[in-house]
């Protein structure tokens, strides 16, 4: 019996989480961009000792503009959203104005020109 326990404890599970999210450094940019995260519907934070969770389900969206704005700075970009993420799960679109996150890949479809169409 405890055999079976252990192999259904370190089982895998194939289907989707449908969430997506990325790790921030906990500094003060970082902090900022957690807290304007922080609230939005799908999207929890999670602040650890030297790094920052941000997750969510289905889809998140970094709006650079909102961030700039939090921060007090006239411009913030994908640059500087990439120092402050060490590592992000899910399909990464990048845009001029944000940087969103897909669970699912077909969820990122139109802007990464994936074919949804079967082919026989």
């Amino acid at each position: 019996m405890a055999t079976t326990e252990t192999a259904s404890r370190f089982s895998a599970d194939p289907t989707s989480s449908n969430r997506a999210g990325v790790t921030l450094m906990n500094n003060q940019v970082g902090y900022m961009v957690a807290r304007v995260m922080t609230g939005k519907p799908g999207v929890t934070v999670m602040d650890l000792p030297s790094m920052i969770r941000v997750d969510g389900v289905g889809k998140i969206d970094f709006d650079f503009a909102e961030i700039a704005e939090a921060l007090g700075v006239d411009d913030f970009g994908q640059d500087d959203f990439e120092e402050i993420m060490s590592t992000h799960y899910g399909r990464m679109v990048v845009l001029d104005d944000r940087i969103l996150l897909f669970a699912n890949p077909e969820d990122a479809a139109q802007y990464i020109g994936f074919d949804l169409d079967v082919v026989s």
